[in-house]
């Protein structure tokens, strides 16, 4: 008998790679399983066959060996699948298996769709030839009999699971099977025109055939190199799988699998609105819409009459896709070519109404995204907007984001109409959208090197010197609010008072706010919270009082005369409400290290902390979030912050046995950096900021916290956040002396001492 598929030579041979490694894999199995075949006997009136993904040929390491047993009613099938199935499963593969007549099949067929579809690919592997061609030909028989009902069930399979897989042409870490624009495409447009070839044109049939070698090698040197049988592209999976298919590095792998899915999603969008049409033709009245500029809609679909101003309306492919966009209907295919081939450039300046439609077309918000993305893929956007092109398919390596940077541009000008009522330029918030990162497809600071680009695009808009300059300071910006809100102390004037000085006008400041939240949206949902949103609120408010008062900083809430009056009292408070976390206790160095790892040993963490001391009492007020014991048990996490602050919890022991029992470890798809530790004395008048980076771990804010406190530093205010599996954590401290702490040989000591600790297991 052949070797056993696991230990198989080819999946060992290197120079086998992508489609000619699945090819050779699928022939060594079939050669297998024939030798298996060949083995069990008798084999009269039964025969094995492969079916769905083996069926077609394209195996890899991660798929299930589809099989079916056809059977005339022989009694001696169940002995006959018995010496089949049981080499296989010793061998550890996983198997998709059945045992049916050829009755039992179609009948099947007929109501499921994917035993019919699964069908169609069928091919003999060992036993009666004869009773795999008749399955083969009946079943293809039945499936254009009953094309119309598999069609609309394949149809409303695909959309469904386009709405939950997304698009492996935008996702940085993709489904390369289920995602838009995926292998699962590619097999339903292989079903959907053995139901009806005038479903697909030829040139489609043909267009099909590079995109699939391109994401089916992409799945097979996966499948390999991780002994996974996941088909997400994880960003830790991108580098090894795109130096087996030869490419330079990971980006040149993912733009070309970027650019293959978006052509099977562009065939795919063709062929079921096709269906759609052909299959409410029946019910409707056909509806013909003269729209002007030679735009006519009929049946959902958009056409340009033949004396439409092609040549001579530069305006005329952004008409299109508002139009398509804002009435929710197809652009023909032909419409999209022909503005490809004829269309002028755009002047510059733009002709005003270029501008407005444009910006009218961004306010549809995501119904905008189909349409522009219809431009791009004839390359209509990057006429329009030659900055644009670097950026087109160009992943990003980012804790964060989710998307290419393409697709999140879009996604933020359509998160920012979504909101546009909040603003006075609404025009402005969603360009600022749309360009934010526009740098990002350039060498350099994408921030300052958009800011030019953004100046070009503007002028060139026809848009006058001072909007031109706001637009640049939303792309100079777009990052200040948040990292502010979540890293400085928004009670301290020095940060209202800088990023008053950096917007310079409320116009701005506003607009940055909303920006900020559509770009955190669209960056990814964990990117945006309750807890970002009030603080960026709060920034944006304080910052706006700041600039309408001529200078005069909000008065400090905290601590609030309340508080402040029971703390002085010598009240004894730990209080957990919520998520919010209120501590009265005994001035001491270590207090907020200690309450840190108590909350630790729950699994709670801490995202904002304000302290204040005075007349040797602390006060902590506290932002928590994480953990279950927040819900199941806040009466402990209570307790034992107490016991943590009167010495009698072993928190560094008991930290360090939370680690052996629970080691924590996330898959890591992205790294901000090194472990570091910044400490600036220009960001505040009155305090040292103190920034730490490095990789999460439990109990890491009570190991930093301490080695602070061992040096005799007191901390004022405490940001914490937590980007991907990193931290980025800020301290305001002082000196003993209360003095701020320059001294550099003392500096050097700090950072000693912290990074040490951030290396430490407790």
């Amino acid at each position: 008998m052949n070797a056993i598929p696991a230990t198989s030579s080819v999946l060992a041979d290197s120079s086998l790679v992508g489609t000619g490694l699945s090819r050779a894999y699928t022939a060594e199995i079939d050669l297998w399983l024939q030798n298996v075949v060949g083995g069990v006997g008798e084999m009269e009136g039964v025969a094995l066959a492969a079916v769905g993904g083996y069926g077609r040929g394209d195996l890899s390491m991660g798929s299930d060996l589809d099989l079916l047993l056809i059977h005339n009613d022989s009694g001696h099938v169940a002995e006959v699948a018995e010496r089949i199935w049981y080499p296989i499963w010793d061998t550890g593969m996983k198997l998709g298996h059945a045992v049916r007549t050829i009755e039992e099949a179609l009948d099947l067929a007929t109501s499921d769709l994917d035993t019919a579809t699964s069908l169609l690919d069928i091919r003999l592997i060992g036993g009666e030839e004869r009773l795999v061609t008749e399955l083969a030909e009946k079943s293809r028989e039945l499936w254009r009999e009953h094309a119309d009902k598999m069609l609309n069930l394949l149809a409303e399979g695909t959309k469904q699971r386009h709405a939950e897989a997304g698009e492996v042409a935008f996702l940085l870490e993709p489904d390369l099977k289920l995602s838009r624009g995926g292998l699962r495409d590619v097999h339903a447009l292989h079903w959907i025109d053995l139901a009806d070839d005038d479903l697909l044109e030829t040139s489609e049939r043909q267009g099909l055939v590079g995109p699939l070698d391109t994401l089916l090698s992409t799945r097979v040197e996966l499948h390999r190199s991780t002994g996974r049988h996941s088909n997400q592209l994880l960003l830790q999976d991108q580098d090894e799988v795109a130096a087996a298919l030869g490419h330079g590095d990971a980006d040149d792998l993912m733009a070309d699998i970027s650019q293959a899915a978006r052509t099977v999603a562009w065939i795919t969008d063709a062929v079921l609105h096709r269906m759609h049409l052909r299959s409410n033709r029946r019910r409707w009245r056909s509806k013909v819409r003269e729209m002007g500029h030679g735009i006519r809609l009929v049946d959902e679909t958009l056409h340009l009459v033949d004396g439409a101003p092609v040549a001579s309306d530069p305006v005329l492919p952004l008409r299109v896709a508002y139009v398509a966009a804002s009435e929710d209907v197809f652009i023909e295919r032909s419409v999209l070519d022909r503005l490809a081939d004829d269309s002028p450039h755009m002047p510059d300046p733009w002709p005003p109404e270029a501008r407005d439609v444009l910006v009218d077309l961004l306010l549809l918000g995501y119904d905008a995204i189909r349409t522009l993305e219809a431009l791009d893929q004839v390359d209509l956007l990057s006429r329009l907007l030659p900055e644009w092109a670097p950026n087109r398919s160009r992943p990003q390596r980012n804790a964060y984001h989710r998307y290419t940077v393409d697709r999140h541009l879009m996604e933020a000008a359509a998160e920012c109409a979504a909101i546009a009522d909040r603003v006075e330029r609404p025009d402005l918030l969603v360009l600022g959208g749309l360009f934010h990162d526009i740098g990002k497809g350039y060498p350099g600071d994408h921030s300052e090197v958009g800011v030019d680009l953004v100046r070009r695009i503007a002028q060139r808009m026809g848009y006058p010197p001072a909007d031109v300059e706001v637009l640049a300071a939303l792309v100079r910006h777009h990052l200040l609010l948040p990292d502010v809100a979540s890293r400085r102390d928004l009670e301290d004037e020095d940060t209202i008072r800088f990023v008053a000085e950096e917007v310079g006008s409320i116009t701005t400041v506003e607009l940055l706010g909303a920006l900020t939240e559509a770009d955190s949206i669209a960056t990814s949902r964990a990117a945006w919270n309750g807890w970002k949103a009030e603080l960026v609120s709060d920034l944006v408010t304080r910052t706006s009082h700041y600039l309408r008062s001529g200078g005069n900083v909000s008065p400090s809430a905290f601590p609030s005369p309340g508080l402040l009056e029971r703390l002085l009292a010598g009240e004894e408070l730990v209080n957990l409400d919520g998520h919010g976390l209120t501590v009265m206790t005994e001035d001491r160095r270590g207090t907020f290290s200690r309450v840190a790892g108590a909350l630790a040993l729950h699994g709670v963490e801490i995202l904002e902390a304000q302290l204040h001391t005075e007349d040797g009492r602390a006060l902590e007020v506290l932002r928590v979030g994480g953990g279950i014991g927040l819900d199941e048990r806040p009466k402990q996490v209570e307790e034992d912050v107490r016991r943590a602050l009167r010495g009698r919890l072993a928190v560094r022991a008991r930290l360090i046995q939370r680690a052996r029992n629970y080691r924590y470890q996330r898959v890591t798809t992205a790294r901000l950096s090194d472990p570091q530790v910044i400490i600036d004395n220009d960001v505040s008048s009155s305090y040292t900021v103190l920034e730490v980076r490095g990789p999460d771990s439990i109990g890491l804010l009570y190991r930093v916290t301490r080695a602070i406190a061992d040096l005799d530093l007191d901390i004022y205010t405490a940001k914490v956040q937590t980007i991907g599996d990193d931290v980025v954590d800020s301290f305001y401290i002082l000196d003993a002396d209360h003095e701020k702490v320059v001294e550099d040989a003392f500096q050097r000591e700090i950072e000693l001492a912290i990074l040490t600790a951030i290396a430490a297991d407790a």
